[in-house]
């Protein structure tokens, strides 16, 4: 517990920090009695429409992307896994391309979120089915892959026969990921999904645990595997589809959070959850404070932050667990 209330307490300081940081030379005291005071005028306008959302998306996301990592690390027993295994990421990238090249983003508010929740349940839908009813977990992780591969050909085909190099631009720069520019709409649109994934997540704590022990041991113990499957792709996709939609694409927080906090949690996939969900709603604000602070005038995406960040953090843990290794 004194794990979980301490990144509970980082979590929120930058919560806090993340509504003072922007371009606008405003001190912090300012900046937060501005969220409340509409005697601020225009600084009130940006504190709540702007670096308001983008914090609390920053945490949203975050966090459902790396409960969602835990959850997949746990059902298929290796620390490598991740969110995007099962193809959904991949295959909500892939609506949400077809509807930039198309101009169904142009021609809807909410078109490019919706276009991407579409392929992410065309995405799952498809896994589930090649997976069947009764696969393991091996035919799950050849199913996403499959799907994966798919939806990243398709994508590169769009980008390929686009005859728009402004669309195929936008493209490229979505599918890095990014939560500027976002608005409490897309807190409302996103939450849902989160939420939604994050209770079906919740209910295979015991699972997962029973788990660990093997699945001719779950399985004894009362535990549906079937349905723990279906639980846990169930809610690693929506939370990812909801994430994907309205962030573009974030990689390593699912992977990297869940494999540095499982020492901390004796290695407890039920524990492991709700730290790792505060652990990504850490990792992502900071990586988004970052891209405010570092090179400010040019966009510095948020999908590349993390992946900088990441991925040498993770090859150091795969070194660290090769040396400690008879």
């Amino acid at each position: 517990m004194r794990l979980e209330l301490g990144l509970l307490g980082v979590m929120l300081g930058l919560f806090a920090l993340s509504l003072t940081v922007g371009p606008a030379d405003v001190t912090a005291i300012d900046s937060l009695r501005a969220l409340f005071d509409d005697s601020y005028g225009p600084l009130t306008l940006v504190m709540q429409e702007i670096r308001l959302p983008r914090a609390l998306l920053a945490i949203i996301i975050g966090a459902g992307l790396g409960m969602a990592g835990a959850a997949m690390q746990g059902y298929l027993r290796n620390p490598l896994a991740e969110p995007g295994l099962i193809g959904v990421s991949g295959s909500a990238a892939l609506g949400a391309v077809l509807a930039l090249a198309t101009g169904f983003a142009a021609s809807l508010s909410l078109g490019l979120p919706i276009a991407a929740l579409a392929g992410a349940l065309v995405g799952v839908f498809l896994v589930m089915t090649l997976a069947g009813p009764r696969g393991g977990s091996l035919t799950l992780i050849l199913a996403g892959i499959a799907i994966s591969a798919l939806a990243a050909a398709l994508t590169s085909l769009v980008l390929n026969l686009s005859s728009n190099p402004f669309a195929a631009n936008e493209i490229v720069f979505w599918m890095m990921g990014s939560l500027s520019d976002r608005s409490m709409v897309h807190v409302w649109l996103c939450l849902p999904f989160v939420l939604i994934g994050a209770a079906a997540l919740a209910v295979t704590a015991r699972g997962l645990d029973a788990l660990t022990l093997g699945e001719d041991a779950a399985q004894t113990m009362g535990v549906d595997l079937g349905r723990l499957r279906l639980l846990v792709v169930f809610g690693t996709a929506a939370i990812v589809g909801g994430s994907t939609a309205v962030a573009g694409a974030i990689g390593f927080v699912g992977l990297v959070v869940p494999h540095i906090l499982r020492p901390l949690v004796g290695a407890r996939p039920s524990r492991l959850l709700w730290s790792s969900a505060i652990g990504g709603a850490i990792m992502v604000q900071l990586a988004d404070i970052a891209v405010r602070l570092i090179l400010p005038e040019r966009d510095l995406k948020l999908g590349v932050v993390t992946a900088i960040v990441g991925a040498p953090l993770f090859l150091h843990l795969i070194y660290k667990t090769r040396k400690e290794l008879p």
